[in-house]
């Protein structure tokens, strides 16, 4: 069946799997993924990083949305960010050859796939533990950034959606 026919990913049942709490957060993640895909289907490369009235671009937001779900799991992790997810917040919304829609599109898709299988290997007796983020080391839990990273992905992709529609009708 097409995905536009389909309920919403919500609506479709428990994802194979994954813990009964982490239900929602991995529905959420599945639908932003299916709707990164179905939104960008037909959107113009060339508007790629165009940014109309001053807002994020629609390359930003797939940026962003890969970067702050990598950092969320890291940070469910109790770990602290890598050099290298310094350097890739610090260059989110910065186009370069490497960042075009099919590349963008996939590294969220399997940042996504990457999150489903942490979902899926995280016992639910953890979720209330305690964890930090960022530098102020502001408090959170296990449960509290997986929730985080599965609603911040369905913000950015609405927001995207309204961006991709203003460029294709301005």
């Amino acid at each position: 069946m097409d995905a536009s026919k389909k309920p919403e990913v919500w609506l479709r049942g428990p994802v194979p799997g994954i813990p009964a709490l982490l239900q929602p957060a991995a529905h959420a993640l599945l639908q932003s993924k299916e709707e990164v895909f179905k939104y960008t289907e037909d959107f113009s490369e060339d508007l790629l990083w165009e940014k109309p009235a001053g807002r994020a671009s629609v390359g930003f937001h797939l940026q962003h949305i890969t970067g702050v779900l990598d950092r969320m799991l890291t940070y469910a992790e109790g770990k602290l960010l890598s050099e290298d997810q310094f350097e890739f917040l610090g260059s989110e919304g910065e186009p370069n050859e490497n960042r075009n829609l099919a590349n963008l599109t996939t590294d969220f898709a399997n940042k996504v796939d990457e999150a489903l299988e942490v979902l899926k290997a995280t016992p639910e007796t953890i979720l209330p533990e305690k964890r930090t983020v960022g530098r102020k080391k502001l408090p959170s839990t296990v449960l509290g950034l997986y929730f985080h990273a599965a609603e911040h992905s369905q913000r950015h992709v609405g927001q995207m959606l309204v961006t991709i529609s203003v460029l294709k009708t301005g």
